[in-house]
């Protein structure tokens, strides 16, 4: 277990409060918060695939807070949860939501999309927390945005209730078909359905999506792989210039995740602005202001105009804002 590298002092043995999750394909993290608007700190990093359920994750978490006990907890995970039992996407971890709640002597438990999780943190992030790509300022009280590539690609949203507060969407976003629109966007479009039957945004848009595009490419193009085996690699390469299919496949990733920003955009009529969340991004510096990102977001023709106004912010935040998002959640009832 990686612990957070601020300290966090000694949790009492009594008191009980509330455990946090974000829970993803790859790491699940923990946070503890005494009650609602207390600050969120214990917080800790498991590998997924070294744990064998959430369940076990949640007791190597909670032997790690000196007795402490939640009364109720929000876990924000990377899925659809449409019913009591709930089954990772991409991976194994499956669980009853009332077994979990009686097992740890919950009286509340939420369990809700990650991406719903992050868009209820989105009024709540700092100005230090964000950095803007293009457009110009938010209209306050509009509809805002929230797309982001991680293991997959998750979509959300925020649409005003007309009484100040904010109705998350739940939705599976990433899936839409891919928005192919030059003629190598297509190639990899028409591989990626003979592979999978269906070409999603995701398929190209994501860490995995990142390095198939990339094999697609130098197959297309009888290129070597050069062992790129990696998303990680093969941006990295990218940003090095070392492999001219690893720049072409990082720029279409941008290319396409702008077309489903924007498509986005026009969806929700989203001029309170689109954010970009997910652990990709963040990592690739100022590529992607350099990216066909911006201009694809835009080019929508007649609506050109109404896009270029719409600012987008890519999420800089070292703690995980699911884990803010959780806390909301459990807020919200």
């Amino acid at each position: 277990m990686s612990v957070a590298p601020h300290p966090s002092p000694s949790l009492p043995s009594q008191g009980r409060g509330r455990l946090l999750a974000d829970i993803g394909g790859t790491h699940v993290r923990f946070a503890w918060q005494d009650a609602s608007g207390a600050p969120i700190e214990h917080v800790s990093v498991l590998r997924v695939a070294e744990q064998a359920s959430l369940q076990d994750a949640l007791r190597t978490y909670l032997a790690g807070l000196h007795g402490r006990r939640p009364s109720e907890a929000a876990f924000a995970m990377a899925n659809p949860v449409t019913g009591d039992e709930v089954r990772m996407t991409n991976h194994h971890w499956a669980f009853s939501q009332a077994a979990l709640k009686a097992e740890f002597g919950l009286q509340s438990l939420r369990v809700l999309n990650d991406f719903t999780a992050l868009a209820l943190a989105l009024p709540h992030l700092a100005p230090d927390e964000l950095r803007q790509v293009g457009g110009g300022s938010a209209r306050v009280d509009a509809a805002i945005g929230l797309v982001g590539p991680g293991t997959g690609l998750g979509v959300s949203g925020l649409l005003p209730d007309g009484r100040g507060g904010w109705v998350p969407l739940q939705g599976e976003g990433g899936h839409v078909t891919l928005p192919a629109a030059t003629r190598r966007e297509r190639l990899v479009m028409d591989a990626l359905v003979r592979r999978h039957g269906h070409a999603s945004a995701e398929r190209v848009a994501s860490g995995m999506g990142l390095l198939d595009t990339f094999e697609l490419l130098c197959e297309a193009d009888g290129a070597d792989t050069a062992g790129l085996d990696s998303a990680a690699a093969v941006s990295g390469a990218a940003m090095a210039g070392r492999h001219p299919q690893a720049v072409e496949a990082l720029d279409m990733f941008c290319a396409v995740l702008g077309a489903v920003a924007g498509n986005l955009a026009l969806t929700l009529g989203a001029q309170g602005g689109i954010y970009i969340g997910g652990g990709i991004v963040p990592r690739l510096g100022d590529w992607l202001d350099r990216s066909p990102f911006r201009s694809r977001f835009e080019a929508k023709g007649r609506f050109e105009t109404y896009l270029a106004s719409i600012p987008v912010w890519v999420i800089t935040a070292s703690q995980s804002p699911a884990l803010l998002g959780a806390a909301r959640a459990l807020d919200r009832r």
